[in-house]
């Protein structure tokens, strides 16, 4: 699925004709697109039809216990053609960026929640592996391809063998400043489709890792790790859940390699790193 796709989706769908302009905000796994006062997230295959309608279960049980989170405009995902489509409230205009300690004020009422009505999954870290690779087709090398293959299923032993430091529970699985919003009435939560019923330790994985790879400076992780209380670096499980999340952001990247040369190079780039166990190596967000 590319954006011409997805925009003739949100036309099969009845959601933009003449007159009604769609502004494409993000491309990943989904087309995200603004549409009036709505938001509209257009998924890439039928198979994630339960995902999105559990992200819209997980919308109205966030909202009714009280963490701030975006609200979705329908109870359930439409199928159109194939491509689960839902629709959001759209959010007022950002006063400002979201940061590591907005995003820690937000994971510390989630991580209290008990668990919610419905059946949240494991946080399957790994888990679209295949899917990401499969995407990716002939763009990427089989040898590359093969080697995420070989140490997914490697770490995925490893992570089922961790004790955790914190209680389990609901985690938000993405959790990143750039997940967050920063609106007139405070940070809310977005992107909700990877919430799940797993390790804490994943939620704050992510942040650590941004410190390390992405560039994200020490005192704002140290910002981070002030407002939410501990720091997972102090578990002697987080090399594993790096190592785990690291597998799984190389075979995400890989999906857009058909169509873009430069996420074909930032695989190549990833892989590389890993290969190597160059576990300082910059990496390009994407």
């Amino acid at each position: 699925m590319d954006e011409a796709w997805a925009r003739d989706v949100l036309t099969r769908a009845g959601l933009t004709g003449p007159g009604t302009a769609a502004e494409l905000l993000a491309f990943g796994e989904n087309a995200v697109f603004a549409v009036g006062d709505l938001v509209v997230k257009v998924g890439r295959e039928a198979g994630l039809l339960e995902r999105a309608g559990r992200e819209l279960a997980v919308a109205g049980w966030l909202t009714a216990a009280g963490v701030p989170a975006v609200r979705a405009a329908e109870t359930s995902p439409r199928l159109v053609d194939g491509h689960p489509v839902t629709l959001w409230h759209r959010l007022p205009a950002a006063v400002r960026p979201a940061g590591p300690e907005d995003l820690a004020a937000l994971l510390k009422p989630l991580h209290a929640l008990p668990a919610p009505p419905f059946a949240l999954p494991a946080r399957d870290l790994l888990g679209g592996v295949e899917r990401w690779l499969r995407l990716a087709g002939d763009a990427v090398d089989p040898e590359d391809a093969a080697y995420l293959r070989a140490r997914r299923d490697a770490y995925a032993g490893e992570v089922a063998a961790l004790t955790p430091h914190l209680e389990p529970g609901a985690i938000h699985g993405d959790a990143l400043p750039r997940n967050v919003h920063v609106g007139p009435d405070g940070p809310v939560l977005v992107d909700l489709e990877t919430v799940s019923g797993d390790l804490r330790e994943h939620d704050l994985v992510v942040m650590a890792l941004s410190r390390d790879r992405y560039g994200l400076p020490e005192p704002a992780y140290d910002s981070f790790v002030a407002a939410y209380g501990w720091d997972v670096r102090d578990w002697d499980g987080c090399a594993v859940l790096r190592g785990a999340r690291e597998t799984a952001s190389c075979a995400w990247v890989a999906q857009h390699a058909p169509a873009n040369p430069q996420a074909l190079a930032e695989f190549r780039r990833r892989v590389a790193s890993l290969r190597d166990g160059d576990t300082e190596m910059r990496w390009h967000p994407f």
